[in-house]
């Protein structure tokens, strides 16, 4: 297909987080919330109806800006007030609206039939990459996951602006279907979207089954080694009053609770006790 006539916009791909879950009646609130969502953003940065390319994805919406609509607008005010849109909605709702929001730019040919072009493609695709489903589901509670390209972190979100956060972004890979690119992850009020090893940190992961032995601790022990300095096992037995102990000597049982013994241990006396001898001493 010719190039001719394709123009460098700024391509939006939105689409709702677990939608296929839902039932008829559910997946028309669903919509109605996003298109809401996405006409009260739009009005936010000036854009009336008629100057925005918008197709219906069932669960999503697609849109194509004019090139004369500034970019940092896009991902300033036209984010901050999707997000705050979207928290307005979803207040007290049992089924949030949950949104995943692809950004990019570069040139765009409308045939007649829809939008075509690789920056279309990679809009969508950074939005429903592994890696944003992924956040989002480490991050039940955030309602808005924004992934821009490289190319529009670097020129745009890098410069900063009014409602721009570019600090809170962070950079990731991106290999899903032809596409190998870098992204950069946001979650609006958030310092930053948790992603690979940050993601176990603040879910608690650890180690599971399949891992292998955990790795090595700085001071070359690996967890559950002895700590140099620290009680063992048995003194913190003996330091338990309420730890009982119990010893076989020759067959009958003895068990010594809340006491102490140092020094050379030959045997145990079955005797009488020394007490009931009439003998002194400390028992």
């Amino acid at each position: 297909m010719s190039s001719a006539g394709a123009v460098h916009r700024l391509v939006i791909f939105g689409d709702a987080c677990g939608s296929g879950k839902l039932g008829l009646e559910a997946k028309k609130r669903m919509r109605s919330a996003m298109y809401e969502a996405f006409t009260e953003a739009h009005a936010s940065v000036g854009i009336e109806p008629g100057r925005v390319h918008q197709e219906d994805r069932g669960d999503g919406i697609l849109v194509a800006l004019r090139p004369e609509v500034p970019p940092t607008l896009m991902v300033g005010r036209w984010v901050d007030t999707l997000y705050e849109s979207l928290r307005e909605l979803n207040d007290g709702s049992a089924r949030p609206l949950r949104l995943r929001v692809g950004m990019n730019a570069g040139l765009v040919l409308d045939d007649g039939k829809g939008l075509v072009g690789r920056a279309v493609d990679l809009a969508c695709r950074l939005c429903d990459s592994p890696t944003a489903k992924q956040i989002m589901t480490t991050a039940d509670k955030a309602d808005l996951l924004i992934v821009v390209s490289d190319w529009l972190y670097v020129n745009v979100v890098a410069e900063g602006g009014r409602y721009v956060e570019p600090g809170h972004y962070r950079q990731a890979p991106v290999q899903y279907k032809e596409t190998d690119e870098t992204a950069w992850f946001h979650i609006p009020r958030w310092p930053e979207p948790p992603l690979g090893d940050r993601a176990a940190e603040q879910t608690g992961g650890g180690p599971v089954k399949g891992d292998g032995p955990p790795p090595p601790t700085s001071a070359g022990r690996t967890p559950g080694d002895p700590v140099p300095g620290a009680p063992s096992p048995m003194d913190q037995d003996y330091a338990d009053p309420d730890h009982a102990n119990q010893y076989n000597a020759q067959g009958d049982m003895q068990i010594f609770k809340g006491n102490e013994i140092r020094g050379g241990f030959t045997g145990i006396n079955k005797g009488r006790d020394r007490s009931a001898r009439g003998e002194g001493g400390e028992a």
